[in-house]
């Protein structure tokens, strides 16, 4: 079977197939029109069409749903690739990125707010609250000193070399060197005749936040990112996430993962007294339904013996700086 179909007024016509090639005199308007294989015909047809449709659809807007999509499609993609820096980049700091979160919170009948910026990394609140953790042992005093000055609303602080190793005084002073390249202090000053440092402090909010306590809740989050990375893990992950229940109860978590978008980990993180909220981290872990491993109290000071005696005590995993990480592997 051939076909024809005159390019001046459209008229469609059939024809023996033997006429194939040669040309035919429209019926409707007497215009000269070439003869063509059907399917040939029908084939080029297809191919005009499917590639006007492709076309047509690339320049419709996509739907919200489509677009969020993508976006959570091209997110993990960045997370796994080589290139992606957990100590310098705002990939996390989306609500596409939180969105699992929130959703794993809304099928226990709770509404989730995010604070996205709270894990945006391109600042140096990481890199500082990593080097800290890392050796609070030393370095917790140059937190705990500038913190005390901040509630006494002084504007400087002490940190005493004396007594100290040479291999100690190095650490201290390559770190208070960083808080200062940084720009968590203002100015630093060696005193030799008292053998210490005088820094001077900073007064911004987050500054402040950071040497009150918000620095643990960096190290937390970042221990976890390094080691999600490490081990090619799919992750969601939140900080500074508001909570609030049915009964109009509100509570702000500290750092958040879900792992696989199935497998919740909370951490809780705490440079001070923490005893006197035991009761409430015990009534949330029931009410998340959280497994006692994946439930973490990181408090920065409790050696190993106290971890243990209180999560015997109080059905928690409770953790340090040191142990964090240790614990960490052992879930991921």
């Amino acid at each position: 079977m051939a076909i024809s179909r005159c390019n001046k007024c459209g008229a469609l016509a059939e024809h023996e197939r033997g006429r194939v090639g040669l040309q035919y005199d429209c019926i409707q308007c007497g215009v000269s029109t070439p003869i063509y294989d059907t399917v040939f015909f029908v084939k080029q047809l297809s191919d005009m069409y499917f590639a006007q449709r492709k076309e047509l659809n690339s320049l419709r807007p996509l739907s919200p749903v489509a677009v969020q999509a993508n976006a959570a499609v091209q997110i993990a993609s960045e997370k796994s690739g080589e290139n992606f820096d957990i100590h310098n980049s705002d990939l996390l700091s989306s609500d596409v990125q939180h969105a699992p979160i929130i959703e794993w919170f809304k099928s226990k009948n709770i509404t989730s707010t995010a604070y996205i910026d709270a894990v945006d990394t391109t600042g140096f609140f990481d890199e500082a609250a990593v080097a800290m953790g890392s050796d609070y042992e030393l370095l917790g005093e140059v937190c705990e000193r500038i913190r005390y000055a901040q509630l006494k609303e002084y504007n400087n602080a002490s940190i005493h070399l004396g007594r100290k190793s040479k291999k100690d005084v190095n650490a201290l002073e390559t770190f208070i060197k960083k808080l200062y390249d940084h720009s968590l202090v203002a100015r630093i000053f060696s005193n030799k005749d008292e053998d210490s440092i005088r820094v001077v402090l900073q007064n911004a909010p987050s500054v402040r936040r950071f040497f009150a306590g918000d620095w643990l809740e960096w190290y937390a989050l970042m221990i976890c990112l390094r080691i999600c990375q490490e081990r090619k893990v799919e992750y969601a992950c939140a900080r500074n996430m508001t909570l609030s229940f049915p009964n109009n109860d509100k509570r702000e978590l500290d750092v958040f993962f879900l792992i696989d978008n199935t497998q919740p980990l909370y951490i809780e993180c705490k440079s001070g007294d923490f005893r006197q909220e035991l009761d409430k981290y015990v009534a949330l872990r029931k009410r998340l339904a959280i497994d006692q491993r994946h439930f973490i109290i990181c408090v920065a000071d409790l050696d190993s013996d106290q971890c243990k005696g209180l999560a015997a005590m109080y059905g928690m995993t409770f953790v340090n700086t040191q142990t964090l990480g240790q614990h960490l592997t052992t879930l991921l």
